[in-house]
């Protein structure tokens, strides 16, 4: 039975390969990107969205939202006391026009140009993450951040770096507990708006629950290496992963 829900449709690059093959690449993805947001506060959507992407774009962004809305909990559970409250006051009500938005834009793409948009976001937003604008935390800002978070979360399951922009200065752990508040109730407000939208079904959901325990894996070992690996080195090699798979997911647009 979970077998049937495994197996990529034709629309993936790799089409029909073994469904145990297909959730091992998937559980990798995401455990990797778990591992990294429990040590920087995001980046989970930036690993893991090109790859399930390149598998198979049906399953995007609802199985990416479905499993990743675990994180912030786990996250929370350790650094609650470190959430700017006042700051999400204002970021989290804008995401709801952003999320409103980004239904309507699911909802009209096939999945062929759902994968490059999820590579053209990506892409953007590696590029916004290397040029590390200065930015200060205001309303003005979190609003904006908030919105744009709040499309490009739902439409693509990558709506961290907008915020994480606006926050990039603070300390990490006021960093990690704030981005993870805003995932978690940005999240499940986009799932909701996803399921009315009629874009979340039985298998997208089956193949969301059956990577969870890999995202607290992911949590374990991202909270193990948070103090032994080098930030700058993991971030340069993070990045630069992300943009070939990027790259690749707009190839495969392109070439059909």
């Amino acid at each position: 039975m979970l077998a049937e829900f495994l197996t990529p449709t034709a629309h993936g690059l790799f089409g029909q390969i073994d469904p145990w093959v297909f959730l091992l690449l998937t559980a990798t993805a995401v455990l990797v990107g778990a591992a990294v947001q429990s040590m920087v506060g995001l980046g989970l959507g930036l690993v893991a969205a090109p790859v399930i992407s390149f598998l198979d774009p049906t399953l995007m962004p609802g199985t990416l939202l479905i499993s990743a809305s675990v994180l912030p909990v786990l996250t929370l559970l350790q650094e609650w006391r470190q959430v700017d409250w006042r700051g999400m006051a204002w970021g989290l009500p804008a995401r709801v026009p952003g999320t409103l938005i980004a239904v309507w834009v699911v909802a009209g793409l096939e999945p062929r140009a759902l994968a490059a948009f999820v590579g053209v976001m990506v892409l953007v937003a590696v590029a916004l993450t290397v040029r590390s604008f200065k930015v200060h935390v205001t309303p003005f800002s979190l609003v904006v951040a908030g919105t744009l978070s709040g499309f490009t979360s739902t439409a693509t399951s990558v709506g961290g770096p907008p915020m994480a922009l606006v926050y990039q200065n603070e300390p990490p752990e006021k960093v990690r507990a704030t981005l993870a508040v805003f995932f978690l109730f940005g999240g499940l407000f986009s799932l909701a708006a996803l399921v009315v939208g009629g874009q979340i079904d039985t298998r997208t959901t089956a193949v969301g629950l059956s990577v969870i325990p890999f995202i607290g894996l992911g949590f374990f070992i991202g909270n193990r290496l948070r103090r032994r690996v080098n930030p700058a080195r993991m971030r340069a090699v993070l990045l630069t992963v992300v943009s070939v798979s990027a790259v690749g997911l707009l190839a495969q647009a392109a070439l059909g």
